[in-house]
């Protein structure tokens, strides 16, 4: 009896072994074929991102032009960080990125709002949506060169409309340093409309109609259930279009280019325009990846910021 429980044993032991090879090369297999269809992406993402990522922190210490070659690479440690702080310009672009992001809650506001009276009481809603949805998938540049005619000081209809209605100097606009980064602002609350009427609209569709019946039965008005009900069901979707709108604030750049070019006296200018500026204009390509880098801080300070509050006030 022993010799053939002792083949059995091995017969066993050799079959757990022949499965345990084959779920290896199995698994083998499977990596290898996930790293091929992961690979393309992965190289791209490294050689197009990640890689000049580092290599602008590098340069961002250095007194360097691209067009000068690696040879000309002088470090100058955080001379160029130090001279950002003496910066009139680059000060006053900073200060303008962050004045730009007071139109990201007007912004939500308005979509809301857009949003609960074309799904309540709208008829052709598809139509609305196609209707604010256009400016937001428009091209910027058309976008841009549209305005510049409304917003023209003196040809302009909107001003000649204001000066047929009684008002004598209407504002110069885009040509006015007080009223050149307000247009803007208006114009990308109108691009961005569209937008977030539509992800609000979707947040609107997952609430249960059953809350809004059982309210009304309880006698709560429609101020009591946009405030009680709407509001903490789409915080979640508030707080994705917050994160992306001050990402998207940051990285305005072509309808500063086309519209005004930072003026008048650099009173429209943001940081990615002035970034653009000092790199390609003035060739300084050590002294725009500095202001890249604290271009980079500020974006993943506010989103940590976001991310860290909204624990207190977005309902999941």
């Amino acid at each position: 009896m022993e010799p053939a429980i002792t083949a059995n044993n091995k017969a066993r032991a050799s079959a757990s072994a022949s499965k345990s090879t084959s779920a290896r090369k199995k698994r083998l297999q499977e990596t290898i074929a996930g790293w091929i269809f992961v690979g393309p992406m992965l190289i791209g993402t490294a050689l197009m991102t990640l890689i000049p990522i580092l290599a602008s922190v590098l340069i961002s210490f250095t007194d360097w032009s691209f067009i000068k070659g690696i040879d000309e690479i002088r470090f100058v440690g955080l001379d160029n960080f130090a001279g950002l702080t003496q910066d009139e310009t680059f000060i006053t672009s900073f200060k303008n990125n962050f004045i730009l992001m007071l139109a990201i809650p007007i912004t939500m506001a308005i979509s809301l709002l857009l949003a609960i009276i074309i799904k309540n009481g709208v008829w052709f809603k598809d139509l609305f949506k196609i209707i604010y949805f256009m400016p937001y998938i428009s091209s910027v540049v058309g976008v841009a060169v549209v305005f510049q005619v409304l917003f023209h000081p003196s040809l302009g209809p909107i001003n000649q409309f204001l000066m047929k209605i009684g008002i004598e100097d209407p504002p110069k606009w885009l040509a006015d340093i007080s009223y050149s980064l307000p247009s803007v602002m208006l114009i990308l609350i109108w691009t961005q409309i569209g937008f977030n009427m539509i992800i609000y609209m979707a947040g609107l569709q997952n609430i249960p109609k059953d809350l809004y019946e059982a309210a009304s039965i309880d006698g709560a008005g429609s101020w009591q259930q946009f405030r009680n009900i709407t509001l903490p069901l789409v915080s979640s979707t508030s707080f994705f279009l917050l994160v992306t709108g001050v990402v998207y604030s940051f990285k305005v750049f072509d309808l500063i280019a086309v519209l005004t070019e930072g003026g008048p006296a650099n009173s429209s200018s943001v940081m990615v325009y002035y970034l653009y500026d000092v790199a390609f204009t003035n060739l300084r390509t050590g002294y725009a990846s500095a202001i890249a880098m604290v271009l980079f801080l500020c974006v993943l300070a506010i989103t940590v910021f976001q991310w860290v509050g909204q624990r207190k006030w977005v309902n999941y």
